[in-house]
């Protein structure tokens, strides 16, 4: 019997392992800030779907710092940052060089710090229920079951395309 629960167990672990191992990377990321979705793609095609929260002032591009926007544009997944005031964080690449140039030109900061993120600290507990409203300063919202398995599928250097 122990022999029999032994080999299950170990089974598992290697099916389980084997799983993960065979998770698709996805090759892009795309934002559909108007459908409130983000999708990750391979070779052209989203095989993940998921429902977002954005900022709190969603319509139109992010200019400038504080404007809660979720800016708009093609950008890198270029770190992560598992110790974040949030549920892990992918960092966006925002802003990118000529964002940050018309801001000098108009005497504003782009501001920055933009990610994909789940629920802050100690409220996982919300669940899917933070999509009623859009509610970030600009960032990109879903729950932390999900930023766990976008963590896993999207490597750093990742494009990201954010669309109206």
């Amino acid at each position: 019997m122990r022999k029999a629960l032994f080999a299950a167990l170990i089974l598992f672990g290697v099916v389980s392992f084997a799983s993960k191992k065979l998770e698709p990377k996805a090759d892009s990321v795309l934002v559909l800030k108007k459908d409130r979705t983000l999708q990750l793609l391979r070779d052209g095609k989203p095989f993940k779907t998921y429902k977002i929260a954005l900022g709190r002032q969603p319509v139109g591009a992010k200019t400038e710092q504080g404007d809660n926007k979720t800016p708009e544009g093609k950008y890198i997944i270029d770190s992560r940052n598992e110790q974040s005031a949030f549920h892990m964080a992918l960092h966006v690449s925002y802003p990118n060089t000529a964002q940050i140039a018309e801001g000098k030109t108009k005497n504003i900061d782009p501001g920055g710090a933009i990610m994909v993120h789940g629920l802050p600290n100690h409220f996982g507990w919300i669940g899917a229920a933070h999509r009623v409203r859009d509610w970030t300063q600009g960032c990109i919202a879903v729950t932390n079951e999900e930023i766990e398995e976008i963590w896993r599928l999207v490597p750093n250097g990742t494009p990201i395309e954010i669309r109206p």
